[in-house]
C-alpha cells in the first residue's frame, strides 16, 4: 500500500525569500536600462547642440565674408579680396594645413570656434581642423566652402560643411 505524504509548512520555507530576490533582480535590470537610456539621451542632446553650434559658426563666417569682401565699381565681388578669406586650403579629411587667413574676421572667428569652455566653441576643435576654401573660377561663381571638424570627448570625430556663394 502506498502512503501519501502530507506537505508540511516547512516544505515551503525560503520560497518567499527566493521570490523577493528574483523581483529585486528584475527591478535592478529595469533601473539599469533606464539609466542607460538616460545616458544615451544626454549624449544625443550634447551631439545635437554641437551640430547646431557648428551650423551657427559656419553661417556666421559665411555672412562675415559676404559683408566684408571688397566690391568693384560695378558692385561686383573683388576676387582678390575674396581670396584673402581662404584659410588652411590644403590637407585632407580633417587634417588641414596651408596658409592661415590674416583677415581679422577669420582669425576672430577661428578663435571663437576653438575656444574652450562651457559656452565656447566646438569640443576638440583646433585651428588645423578648420578650413575655408575659396574658388573664384568663373564656373564656380565665387564658391566658399567652410569645413569644421571637432571631436567630442570619448566619441568619434564629427564634421560640418557649408557651401556658400558670394556675389
Amino acid at each position: 500500500m502506498r502512503q501519501l505524504k502530507v506537505n508540511s509548512p516547512n516544505d515551503q520555507s525560503g520560497m518567499m525569500l527566493l521570490e523577493a530576490l528574483i523581483a529585486i533582480l528584475v527591478f535592478s535590470f529595469g533601473i539599469l536600462g533606464m539609466v542607460a537610456i538616460n545616458a544615451r539621451a544626454v549624449q544625443a542632446a550634447t551631439d545635437s547642440q554641437s551640430r547646431a553650434d557648428a551650423a551657427r559658426f559656419a553661417s556666421e563666417i559665411a555672412s562675415l565674408i559676404a559683408l566684408n569682401v571688397a566690391r568693384d565699381a560695378t558692385n561686383g565681388v573683388s576676387t582678390a579680396s575674396l581670396q584673402t578669406f581662404a584659410h588652411q586650403t590644403t590637407g585632407t579629411g580633417c587634417a588641414f594645413s596651408g596658409t592661415a587667413s590674416t583677415q581679422a574676421a577669420v582669425t576672430q572667428w577661428v578663435a571663437s570656434v576653438t575656444q574652450a569652455g562651457r559656452y565656447g566653441g566646438l569640443p576638440g576643435a583646433t585651428a588645423s581642423r578648420i578650413q575655408i576654401l575659396v574658388d573664384t573660377d568663373a564656373a564656380a561663381f565665387n564658391r566658399v566652402t567652410i569645413t569644421m571638424c571637432w571631436q567630442p570627448p570619448q566619441d568619434s570625430e564629427r564634421s560640418h560643411q557649408l557651401v556658400a556663394y558670394v556675389n
